[in-house]
């Protein structure tokens, strides 16, 4: 799909009314239909006897520095809720040595296709020998203006975290957003692996929800629900 056509979906996406209070909105994710894919490649997939999506990178024409490679959810515009998901990310053959099996859910995102909050996951990271790679297996981010590497470089350890991943396992995460505070919960902890009280996008950001894999990723997604 051309990025014209993306930026009008999500155009499209952003003058939907927010979701009913209490309505949940649950995707089985066991197909690519209803999502709006940018520079990746959908199909359904069994991973540890569980169906799901598998999501690889397409070969399209990326944009760096930012990244881009997203698939957006068919929903009313999201502003404050819960997404909850289970996935799973692992290094593709061939990979270059700095591939984690980058993996997660990007919200709040913008019709220009750059402007997002995001939390994900670095599976490879969660049981490495070396303790500073370890606590980078969890992190915030928002696009464009606030990469990784320019949180790191200016808070180091603010916005990423440790947690216990296994590459390639399906991992079940919780996002909760409320305002310009964010909460991320790894593998049903009852307290947060990492903790944003500053929301780059504000307390009255809003957006579409998509989800999120990076450079040299096989992805899998699968049963996400969003709460408001």
């Amino acid at each position: 799909m051309t990025g014209f056509t993306l930026a009008a979906a999500v155009s499209a996406v952003l003058l939907l009314p927010g979701s009913s209070a209490g309505q949940i909105t649950r995707h089985a994710l066991e197909s690519a239909d209803g999502l709006v894919l940018r520079n990746l490649t959908a199909t359904p997939a069994v991973l540890h006897g569980k169906k799901g999506l598998r999501l690889t990178q397409s070969g399209e024409p990326r944009q760096p520095p930012f990244l881009e490679d997203i698939a957006i959810l068919p929903d009313p515009v999201f502003s404050n809720g819960v997404i909850e998901v289970e996935l799973a990310g692992a290094p593709q053959a061939g990979a270059s040595e700095g591939a984690r099996g980058f993996v997660g859910i990007a919200f709040r995102v913008q019709p220009d296709l750059k402007t997002y909050d995001a939390f994900y996951l670095r599976p490879t990271n969660g049981r490495a020998d070396d303790q500073e790679r370890r606590n980078h297996s969890a992190q915030y981010i928002s696009h464009p203006a606030w990469p990784w590497d320019r949180l790191r470089k200016e808070t180091p350890g603010r916005y990423e975290a440790y947690v216990d991943l296994v590459p390639d396992a399906w991992t079940p995460i919780r996002i909760e957003v409320r305002g310009n505070k964010a909460r991320l919960y790894v593998n049903g902890q009852a307290q947060p692996t990492l903790i944003v009280n500053d929301v780059k996008t504000g307390a009255q950001g809003r957006g579409a929800i998509a989800l999120w894999i990076d450079t040299g990723t096989i992805a899998h997604f699968r049963n996400l629900r969003i709460t408001p």
